[in-house]
């Protein structure tokens, strides 16, 4: 198994799968690009916050998502920024309490929140995440 910590060696979409061992990875991954009509970009970061391989999608220049890979599970990074607060504070209320904690407890930075979110089951809180990605497309 690649290791993901490595930047010397730059793994390939289903290597990172492999590594996270749950197919919800791969859904995920296809939703997105069918979606969106976006390719994965692999890159490696050395932030001491989170260092390691991740994926980002972009769609003109703005990143939809990044995805940190994980064993079991992977946590997906949604940036809330100026454009999208107004939509996503509108659809909170319908949205799992998960999310709402996490909307809730992420502080807000230069206009931003940084939510990441734990994904390992395509149940309500893979849909949220899925509203939330919509609305920063379209923001």
């Amino acid at each position: 198994m690649i290791d993901l910590q490595d930047r010397n060696i730059c793994p390939t979409l289903d290597e990172i799968a492999e590594s996270i061992r749950n197919p919800l990875f791969r859904e995920f991954c296809s939703e997105i690009k069918e979606t969106y009509s976006v390719k994965e970009k692999i890159e490696f970061s050395s932030c001491s916050w989170e260092p390691g391989w991740n994926l980002k999608f972009k769609k003109s220049g703005k990143t939809l998502c990044t995805i940190y890979p994980r064993e079991d599970f992977f946590t997906v990074l949604l940036v809330v920024g100026k454009k999208e607060k107004e939509a996503v504070e509108a659809i909170l209320p319908e949205c799992t309490a998960e999310l709402r904690e996490i909307y809730d407890q992420t502080k807000e930075g230069n206009g931003q929140r940084w939510l990441m979110v734990d994904l390992e089951d395509p149940g309500e809180l893979y849909q949220d995440v899925l509203r939330v990605i919509e609305i920063r497309r379209y923001s």
